[in-house]
Protein backbone atom coordinates (compact mmCIF):
# COMPACT_ATOMS: atom_id res chain seq x y z
CA UNK A 1 0.00 0.00 0.00
CA UNK A 2 2.74 2.74 1.02
CA UNK A 3 4.50 1.66 -2.65
CA UNK A 4 1.26 2.26 -4.41
CA UNK A 5 0.18 5.72 -2.49
CA UNK A 6 4.32 6.88 -3.44
CA UNK A 7 3.62 6.51 -7.12
CA UNK A 8 1.02 9.56 -7.81
CA UNK A 9 3.66 11.84 -5.93
CA UNK A 10 6.43 10.39 -7.46
CA UNK A 11 4.94 10.89 -11.24
CA UNK A 12 4.33 14.36 -10.12
CA UNK A 13 7.56 14.98 -8.86
CA UNK A 14 9.32 13.51 -12.42
CA UNK A 15 6.75 15.14 -14.25
CA UNK A 16 7.16 19.17 -14.30
CA UNK A 17 11.14 19.13 -14.39
CA UNK A 18 11.18 16.42 -17.09
CA UNK A 19 8.39 15.19 -18.92
CA UNK A 20 6.75 18.81 -19.67
CA UNK A 21 10.14 20.06 -21.10
CA UNK A 22 10.49 16.90 -23.26
CA UNK A 23 7.18 17.15 -24.74
CA UNK A 24 7.68 21.05 -25.28
CA UNK A 25 10.60 19.93 -27.24
CA UNK A 26 9.38 17.42 -29.29
CA UNK A 27 6.01 19.92 -30.47
CA UNK A 28 8.80 21.98 -31.03
CA UNK A 29 10.40 20.60 -32.96
CA UNK A 30 7.24 19.03 -34.94
CA UNK A 31 6.21 22.67 -35.77
CA UNK A 32 9.33 23.78 -37.17
CA UNK A 33 10.12 20.67 -39.46
CA UNK A 34 6.26 21.38 -40.90
CA UNK A 35 7.25 24.84 -41.56
CA UNK A 36 10.15 23.84 -43.27
CA UNK A 37 8.50 21.23 -45.29
CA UNK A 38 5.52 23.67 -46.35
CA UNK A 39 8.44 26.06 -47.60
CA UNK A 40 9.97 23.26 -49.47
CA UNK A 41 6.61 22.78 -50.62
CA UNK A 42 6.14 26.22 -51.84
CA UNK A 43 9.29 26.36 -53.66
CA UNK A 44 8.33 23.45 -55.58
CA UNK A 45 5.58 25.45 -57.40
CA UNK A 46 7.14 28.23 -57.65
CA UNK A 47 9.98 26.34 -59.76
CA UNK A 48 7.05 23.92 -61.31
CA UNK A 49 5.16 26.95 -62.33
CA UNK A 50 8.63 28.45 -63.61
CA UNK A 51 8.87 25.51 -65.46
CA UNK A 52 5.63 25.24 -67.04
CA UNK A 53 5.48 29.36 -68.01
CA UNK A 54 9.54 29.26 -69.66
CA UNK A 55 8.73 25.52 -71.24
CA UNK A 56 12.13 24.17 -69.43
CA UNK A 57 11.47 20.69 -71.28
CA UNK A 58 14.73 18.53 -71.50
CA UNK A 59 14.46 18.42 -75.25
CA UNK A 60 15.31 22.17 -74.76
CA UNK A 61 17.94 21.80 -72.15
CA UNK A 62 19.77 18.51 -73.70
CA UNK A 63 19.90 17.42 -77.72
CA UNK A 64 17.95 14.53 -78.35
CA UNK A 65 18.44 14.29 -82.09
CA UNK A 66 16.32 10.87 -83.23
CA UNK A 67 19.15 8.52 -84.52
CA UNK A 68 18.98 8.07 -88.25
CA UNK A 69 17.41 5.34 -89.78
CA UNK A 70 17.84 5.59 -93.58
CA UNK A 71 21.60 5.33 -93.28
CA UNK A 72 22.65 3.27 -96.45
CA UNK A 73 26.15 2.40 -94.97
CA UNK A 74 25.47 2.23 -91.42
CA UNK A 75 22.05 0.39 -91.36
CA UNK A 76 21.17 -0.96 -88.20
CA UNK A 77 24.59 -0.35 -86.72
CA UNK A 78 23.49 3.30 -86.32
CA UNK A 79 22.11 2.23 -83.20
CA UNK A 80 23.33 1.41 -79.99
CA UNK A 81 23.32 -1.72 -78.66
CA UNK A 82 20.83 -2.16 -75.36
CA UNK A 83 20.69 -4.53 -72.86
CA UNK A 84 17.04 -4.85 -71.48
CA UNK A 85 16.73 -6.54 -67.64
CA UNK A 86 13.49 -7.78 -66.92
CA UNK A 87 13.85 -8.75 -62.66
CA UNK A 88 11.17 -11.27 -62.09
CA UNK A 89 9.48 -13.23 -59.19
CA UNK A 90 7.00 -15.75 -58.92
CA UNK A 91 4.80 -13.72 -61.77
CA UNK A 92 2.33 -15.97 -62.28
CA UNK A 93 -0.35 -13.37 -63.88
CA UNK A 94 1.94 -10.35 -65.88
CA UNK A 95 5.02 -12.44 -66.92
CA UNK A 96 3.77 -12.69 -70.54
CA UNK A 97 2.38 -8.95 -70.70
CA UNK A 98 6.08 -7.75 -69.74
CA UNK A 99 7.82 -10.20 -71.98
CA UNK A 100 5.69 -9.21 -74.46
CA UNK A 101 6.24 -5.39 -74.39
CA UNK A 102 10.09 -5.43 -74.32
CA UNK A 103 10.26 -8.01 -77.11
CA UNK A 104 7.96 -5.21 -78.61
CA UNK A 105 10.09 -2.63 -78.43
CA UNK A 106 10.99 -0.58 -81.96
CA UNK A 107 14.45 -1.66 -82.54
CA UNK A 108 16.93 -3.54 -84.76
CA UNK A 109 16.38 -6.51 -83.33
CA UNK A 110 20.76 -7.34 -83.87
CA UNK A 111 20.96 -4.00 -81.69
CA UNK A 112 18.80 -5.65 -78.73
CA UNK A 113 19.43 -8.17 -76.15
CA UNK A 114 16.92 -9.20 -73.70
CA UNK A 115 17.59 -11.00 -70.29
CA UNK A 116 14.65 -12.11 -68.32
CA UNK A 117 16.34 -12.62 -64.66
CA UNK A 118 13.91 -15.54 -63.19
CA UNK A 119 14.30 -15.51 -59.36
CA UNK A 120 11.27 -17.63 -59.19
CA UNK A 121 11.20 -20.29 -56.37
CA UNK A 122 8.02 -21.81 -57.94
CA UNK A 123 8.89 -24.31 -60.57
CA UNK A 124 5.77 -24.40 -62.79
CA UNK A 125 6.44 -20.60 -63.11
CA UNK A 126 9.31 -20.83 -63.97
CA UNK A 127 8.66 -22.98 -66.47
CA UNK A 128 5.96 -21.16 -68.25
CA UNK A 129 8.37 -18.03 -68.38
CA UNK A 130 11.15 -20.01 -69.88
CA UNK A 131 8.64 -21.55 -72.70
CA UNK A 132 7.08 -18.01 -73.32
CA UNK A 133 11.19 -16.82 -73.63
CA UNK A 134 11.69 -19.83 -76.03
CA UNK A 135 8.45 -18.55 -78.12
CA UNK A 136 9.92 -15.27 -78.38
CA UNK A 137 13.23 -16.18 -79.37
CA UNK A 138 11.33 -18.45 -82.26
CA UNK A 139 10.27 -15.32 -83.40
CA UNK A 140 13.58 -13.97 -84.37
CA UNK A 141 13.97 -12.01 -81.33
CA UNK A 142 17.53 -11.62 -79.04
CA UNK A 143 16.08 -12.77 -75.44
CA UNK A 144 17.98 -15.26 -73.21
CA UNK A 145 15.90 -16.92 -69.77
CA UNK A 146 18.82 -16.01 -66.82
CA UNK A 147 18.42 -18.30 -63.31
CA UNK A 148 20.72 -17.98 -60.38
CA UNK A 149 21.59 -21.34 -58.13
CA UNK A 150 20.66 -19.08 -54.79
CA UNK A 151 18.85 -15.23 -54.59
CA UNK A 152 21.25 -13.99 -53.17
CA UNK A 153 20.95 -10.59 -52.93
CA UNK A 154 17.49 -10.58 -54.20
CA UNK A 155 16.69 -8.02 -57.14
CA UNK A 156 20.21 -6.34 -56.69
CA UNK A 157 21.86 -9.62 -57.11
CA UNK A 158 19.42 -10.64 -60.50
CA UNK A 159 20.75 -7.83 -61.89
CA UNK A 160 24.30 -7.89 -61.08
CA UNK A 161 24.51 -10.99 -62.11
CA UNK A 162 22.77 -10.60 -65.29
CA UNK A 163 25.65 -8.12 -66.25
CA UNK A 164 28.39 -10.40 -65.68
CA UNK A 165 27.87 -12.15 -69.16
CA UNK A 166 30.37 -11.79 -72.15
CA UNK A 167 28.09 -10.36 -74.64
CA UNK A 168 26.97 -7.13 -72.31
CA UNK A 169 30.29 -6.18 -72.67
CA UNK A 170 28.75 -5.08 -76.54
CA UNK A 171 25.87 -3.00 -75.20
CA UNK A 172 26.62 0.16 -74.35
CA UNK A 173 22.78 1.26 -71.99
CA UNK A 174 20.77 -1.38 -70.32
CA UNK A 175 16.76 -0.68 -69.84
CA UNK A 176 15.76 -2.20 -66.46
CA UNK A 177 11.95 -2.98 -66.43
CA UNK A 178 10.22 -4.43 -63.08
CA UNK A 179 8.26 -7.61 -64.32
CA UNK A 180 4.73 -5.49 -63.94
CA UNK A 181 5.75 -2.74 -66.71
CA UNK A 182 5.21 -2.41 -70.03
CA UNK A 183 6.59 -0.32 -72.12
CA UNK A 184 5.38 1.27 -75.41
CA UNK A 185 7.46 0.50 -78.56
CA UNK A 186 8.64 3.54 -79.01
CA UNK A 187 10.45 3.59 -75.42
CA UNK A 188 13.27 3.06 -76.25
CA UNK A 189 13.45 5.62 -79.27
CA UNK A 190 12.27 8.63 -77.16
CA UNK A 191 15.10 7.98 -74.07
CA UNK A 192 18.27 6.90 -75.67
CA UNK A 193 19.16 9.89 -77.95
CA UNK A 194 19.33 11.82 -74.49
CA UNK A 195 22.24 9.20 -73.50
CA UNK A 196 23.85 9.37 -76.97
CA UNK A 197 24.00 12.89 -77.78
CA UNK A 198 24.96 13.83 -74.15
CA UNK A 199 27.35 11.87 -73.01
CA UNK A 200 27.67 13.19 -69.21
CA UNK A 201 23.98 11.73 -68.94
CA UNK A 202 24.07 8.62 -67.14
CA UNK A 203 20.39 8.14 -66.26
CA UNK A 204 16.97 8.69 -68.30
CA UNK A 205 14.14 7.87 -66.14
CA UNK A 206 10.67 7.63 -67.50
CA UNK A 207 7.41 8.12 -65.28
CA UNK A 208 5.15 5.70 -64.55
CA UNK A 209 1.26 4.87 -65.44
CA UNK A 210 -1.47 3.21 -63.80
CA UNK A 211 -3.63 0.84 -64.99
CA UNK A 212 -5.23 -0.24 -62.31
CA UNK A 213 -5.71 3.14 -60.48
CA UNK A 214 -9.03 2.97 -60.04
CA UNK A 215 -9.56 -0.29 -58.95
CA UNK A 216 -10.17 0.80 -55.24
CA UNK A 217 -10.13 3.89 -52.65
CA UNK A 218 -6.62 2.29 -51.69
CA UNK A 219 -5.13 2.69 -55.65
CA UNK A 220 -6.66 5.85 -55.99
CA UNK A 221 -4.92 7.21 -52.77
CA UNK A 222 -1.93 6.11 -54.04
CA UNK A 223 -2.10 7.49 -57.21
CA UNK A 224 -2.67 10.83 -56.34
CA UNK A 225 0.67 10.39 -54.13
CA UNK A 226 3.04 8.78 -56.71
CA UNK A 227 1.30 11.32 -59.16
CA UNK A 228 2.80 14.30 -57.16
CA UNK A 229 6.19 12.56 -57.02
CA UNK A 230 6.34 12.44 -60.52
CA UNK A 231 5.17 15.47 -61.79
CA UNK A 232 6.53 17.94 -59.14
CA UNK A 233 9.08 16.26 -57.67
CA UNK A 234 11.24 14.34 -59.97
CA UNK A 235 10.20 17.27 -62.56
CA UNK A 236 11.83 20.25 -60.04
CA UNK A 237 14.93 17.82 -59.27
CA UNK A 238 15.29 17.42 -62.73
CA UNK A 239 15.09 20.85 -63.65
CA UNK A 240 17.27 22.52 -60.79
CA UNK A 241 19.79 19.62 -59.89
CA UNK A 242 21.33 17.04 -61.74
CA UNK A 243 20.41 14.43 -58.85
CA UNK A 244 17.24 12.55 -58.37
CA UNK A 245 16.36 8.93 -57.19
CA UNK A 246 16.43 6.31 -60.11
CA UNK A 247 12.71 4.67 -59.51
CA UNK A 248 14.07 1.22 -59.58
CA UNK A 249 12.33 0.61 -63.00
CA UNK A 250 11.46 2.09 -66.51
CA UNK A 251 14.86 3.73 -66.76
CA UNK A 252 17.73 3.89 -69.15
CA UNK A 253 21.35 3.41 -67.79
CA UNK A 254 24.57 4.25 -69.10
CA UNK A 255 26.73 0.66 -68.73
CA UNK A 256 29.54 2.73 -68.20
CA UNK A 257 28.95 4.62 -65.65
CA UNK A 258 26.76 1.58 -64.03
CA UNK A 259 30.25 0.16 -63.87
CA UNK A 260 32.25 3.21 -62.35
CA UNK A 261 29.66 3.95 -59.71
CA UNK A 262 30.11 0.21 -58.64
CA UNK A 263 27.54 -1.51 -59.91
CA UNK A 264 24.42 -2.66 -58.30
CA UNK A 265 24.77 -3.49 -54.41
CA UNK A 266 22.66 -5.69 -51.96
CA UNK A 267 23.65 -3.60 -48.72
CA UNK A 268 20.24 -2.02 -48.63
CA UNK A 269 16.64 -2.96 -49.65
CA UNK A 270 16.70 0.83 -52.30
CA UNK A 271 19.14 -0.81 -54.70
CA UNK A 272 17.96 1.58 -56.67
CA UNK A 273 18.32 4.60 -54.91
CA UNK A 274 21.77 3.63 -53.80
CA UNK A 275 22.81 3.16 -57.57
CA UNK A 276 21.87 6.98 -58.27
CA UNK A 277 23.78 8.41 -55.12
CA UNK A 278 26.81 6.39 -56.05
CA UNK A 279 26.75 7.21 -59.94
CA UNK A 280 25.71 10.77 -58.28
CA UNK A 281 28.71 11.67 -56.28
CA UNK A 282 31.05 10.42 -59.64
CA UNK A 283 29.50 13.25 -61.38
CA UNK A 284 27.24 12.22 -63.85
CA UNK A 285 23.90 13.84 -64.59
CA UNK A 286 20.09 12.42 -64.54
CA UNK A 287 17.33 13.43 -67.35
CA UNK A 288 13.39 12.93 -66.10
CA UNK A 289 10.77 12.40 -69.12
CA UNK A 290 7.89 13.36 -68.25
CA UNK A 291 6.24 12.53 -71.52
CA UNK A 292 7.96 9.11 -71.42
CA UNK A 293 4.93 7.03 -69.93
CA UNK A 294 5.65 3.10 -68.92
CA UNK A 295 2.23 1.16 -67.76
CA UNK A 296 2.45 -0.43 -64.26
CA UNK A 297 0.34 -1.67 -61.63
CA UNK A 298 -0.55 -0.26 -58.23
CA UNK A 299 -0.20 -2.68 -55.24
CA UNK A 300 -4.12 -3.16 -54.47
CA UNK A 301 -3.80 -5.33 -51.50
CA UNK A 302 -3.07 -3.87 -47.67
CA UNK A 303 -0.78 -6.39 -47.13
CA UNK A 304 1.85 -5.08 -50.74
CA UNK A 305 0.84 -2.08 -49.69
CA UNK A 306 2.12 -1.86 -46.24
CA UNK A 307 5.50 -3.58 -47.55
CA UNK A 308 6.03 -1.37 -50.20
CA UNK A 309 5.54 1.66 -47.88
CA UNK A 310 7.78 -0.19 -45.01
CA UNK A 311 10.51 -0.17 -48.02
CA UNK A 312 10.27 2.88 -48.83
CA UNK A 313 10.53 4.20 -45.60
CA UNK A 314 13.42 2.44 -44.04
CA UNK A 315 15.65 1.55 -47.19
CA UNK A 316 16.59 4.75 -47.78
CA UNK A 317 17.20 5.45 -44.21
CA UNK A 318 19.62 2.48 -43.69
CA UNK A 319 20.97 3.47 -47.07
CA UNK A 320 21.91 7.20 -45.53
CA UNK A 321 23.54 5.92 -42.88
CA UNK A 322 25.66 3.75 -44.30
CA UNK A 323 26.79 6.62 -47.17
CA UNK A 324 26.59 9.36 -44.72
CA UNK A 325 30.44 10.18 -44.45
CA UNK A 326 30.96 9.15 -48.25
CA UNK A 327 28.74 11.79 -48.77
CA UNK A 328 29.86 14.41 -46.82
CA UNK A 329 33.78 13.82 -48.13
CA UNK A 330 32.82 13.84 -51.67
CA UNK A 331 34.60 16.79 -53.43
CA UNK A 332 32.86 17.05 -56.77
CA UNK A 333 29.50 18.15 -55.72
CA UNK A 334 28.92 21.41 -53.94
CA UNK A 335 27.43 21.46 -50.60
CA UNK A 336 23.82 21.99 -51.41
CA UNK A 337 23.97 19.26 -53.66
CA UNK A 338 25.16 17.07 -50.82
CA UNK A 339 23.01 18.07 -48.72
CA UNK A 340 20.50 17.07 -51.31
CA UNK A 341 20.53 13.79 -50.42
CA UNK A 342 19.58 14.18 -47.26
CA UNK A 343 15.93 13.09 -48.19
CA UNK A 344 17.18 9.50 -48.26
CA UNK A 345 17.10 9.55 -44.62
CA UNK A 346 13.20 9.70 -45.08
CA UNK A 347 12.06 9.50 -48.18
CA UNK A 348 13.01 7.65 -51.35
CA UNK A 349 13.16 10.26 -53.45
CA UNK A 350 15.03 13.09 -52.78
CA UNK A 351 14.51 16.52 -53.16
CA UNK A 352 16.99 19.17 -53.56
CA UNK A 353 16.44 22.83 -52.91
CA UNK A 354 17.14 26.03 -50.81
CA UNK A 355 16.03 24.66 -47.52
CA UNK A 356 17.71 20.86 -47.63
CA UNK A 357 20.58 22.60 -45.51
CA UNK A 358 17.71 22.86 -42.44
CA UNK A 359 15.78 19.96 -43.61
CA UNK A 360 19.21 17.46 -43.53
CA UNK A 361 18.88 18.11 -39.54
CA UNK A 362 15.57 16.16 -38.86
CA UNK A 363 16.52 13.79 -41.93
CA UNK A 364 20.01 12.88 -39.74
CA UNK A 365 17.73 12.30 -36.55
CA UNK A 366 15.29 10.17 -38.25
CA UNK A 367 18.58 7.72 -40.14
CA UNK A 368 20.11 7.54 -37.22
CA UNK A 369 16.91 6.73 -34.42
CA UNK A 370 16.00 4.29 -36.94
CA UNK A 371 19.06 2.63 -37.27
CA UNK A 372 19.09 -0.30 -34.52
CA UNK A 373 15.00 -0.95 -35.50
CA UNK A 374 16.80 -1.36 -39.28
CA UNK A 375 18.70 -4.02 -37.97
CA UNK A 376 16.77 -6.35 -36.03
CA UNK A 377 13.03 -6.19 -36.89
CA UNK A 378 12.42 -3.66 -39.53
CA UNK A 379 10.17 -5.40 -42.09
CA UNK A 380 12.02 -3.96 -45.42
CA UNK A 381 14.60 -5.98 -44.32
CA UNK A 382 13.58 -9.64 -44.19
CA UNK A 383 13.57 -11.73 -47.31
CA UNK A 384 11.23 -10.58 -50.19
CA UNK A 385 10.86 -10.68 -53.61
CA UNK A 386 11.52 -8.38 -56.04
Amino acid sequence: MDAAAALPEAWSQVRAPVIVPLLRLAVAVCLTMSVLLFLERMYMAVVIAGVRLLRLRPERRYRCDPIPEDDPELGSAAFPSVLVQIPMFNEREVYQLSIGAVCGLSWPSDRLVVQVLDDSTDEVIKEMVQLECERWARKGVNITYQIRDDRRGYKAGALRAGMKHAYVRECEYVAIFDADFQPDPDFLRRTIPYLVHNPEIALVQARWRFVNADECLMTRMQEMSLDYHFTVEQEVSSSVCAFFGFNGTAGVWRISAVNEAGGWKDRTTVEDMDLAIRASLKGWKFVYLGDVQVKSELPSTFKAFRFQQHRWSCGPANLFRKMLMEIVTNKQQSLSQRCAYRSGAVSTFPRPSPFSILLALPGLFTCFSSGLPLRTSCPCTEQKPH
